[in-house]
């Protein structure tokens, strides 16, 4: 059996799939069946893509319309009802919007009245959501599945490799991981954590045996001005970014529960450390002073195996 490395582009994000297989033949197969539902996902969620149903969503979210959804939709909405909750309504895909004030290319900060009156758009106790229908009672909203699809097309990627009888591998998508299971001798994948502010420089190296790893950051797009920096990741009630965390990584059995419990950890700021030891979820974290913190951390590598 013998390690077959498919790399290839989705999401924004440069990705891989890793599969052990008798043949190269067999794992292309694999890997082309699992990128090619990654690529369903990209199209059929994909905001810059006019022709995808998010759009049409949100074509009717502009109006203030309602739109029937397919079952794989409503599952999204109902792990985002979920997310919600959870945070207090932290998390919101509805808060996606807040892109049109945050430029992170011009290098300036927004204006305060521009940011009021997208908050004015924002919130999803103001959408109505019964499946299948989806209604926006308010016009001019919208919705971004941006911080659970990729997610969520990882844990697919990997279902997919396994009932094709692949028993070892991985799946990157952008950083987002998941085990598919270890190395044919049993050993663990070895997994750096990256830095957040020292590029190509990691924090920690992870060994993990199967489930998923997800990771939040300030470091991804940002604008740094008069020594501050500015994420991307937006507080749906104030409409500005975080300034407590640099970065959340979380290990659980699914992607999409570690890159939801990431994200929330980064919007509740100072409350967030303490809000990922109440789940129980392996998690690292470094805040902007550069303090590391969590469960993982200082944990000797051999001693990481949190699965």
């Amino acid at each position: 059996m013998k390690l077959y490395r498919h790399p290839f582009n989705a999401m924004g994000s440069p990705c891989e799939i890793q599969l052990y297989a008798l043949t190269h033949a067999e794992a292309l197969r694999v890997a082309e069946l699992a990128v090619a539902d990654v690529s369903r996902l990209e199209a059929r969620y994909s905001r810059y893509r006019s022709d995808s149903f998010l759009s049409a969503i949100n074509r009717v979210a502009a109006s203030g319309g309602r739109i029937t959804v397919d079952e794989e939709t409503a599952g999204l909405l109902n792990y985002a009802l979920a997310c919600y909750q959870q945070s207090d309504g932290l998390f919101d895909i509805s808060s996606g919007i807040l892109r049109r004030a945050w430029r992170f290319d011009l290098g300036a900060l927004p204006d305060e009245s521009q940011i009021q009156a997208l908050l004015a758009k924002i919130g999803w106790h103001k959408v109505r959501w019964k499946a299948p229908i989806l209604e926006f009672p308010v016009p001019g909203m919208e919705i971004d599945f941006g911080g659970v699809v990729k997610e969520y097309a990882v844990d697919r990627a990997a279902s997919l490799c396994l009932e094709a009888g692949i028993k070892h591998g991985s799946v990157n998508l952008g950083g987002d991981i998941r085990i598919i299971g270890p190395h044919p001798d049993g050993s663990p994948w070895r997994i750096g954590i990256r830095h957040p502010r020292r590029q190509d420089a990691f924090i920690e190296t992870l060994l993990l045996y199967d489930g998923a790893l997800a990771s939040s950051g300030d470091y991804e797009r940002c604008i740094v001005l008069d020594g501050v920096r500015y994420g991307h990741v937006l507080n749906p009630k104030t409409g500005w970014p975080v300034r407590s965390l640099a970065s959340v990584s979380v290990i659980a059995d699914f992607c999409v529960v570690a890159g939801s419990a990431s994200t929330i950890a980064m919007l509740k700021e100072d409350h967030g450390p303490s809000w990922l030891e109440s789940l129980g979820l392996p998690h690292l974290w470094v805040d902007v002073q550069g303090e590391v913190g969590g469960s993982l951390a200082g944990v000797p590598s051999a001693d990481k195996r949190p699965l």
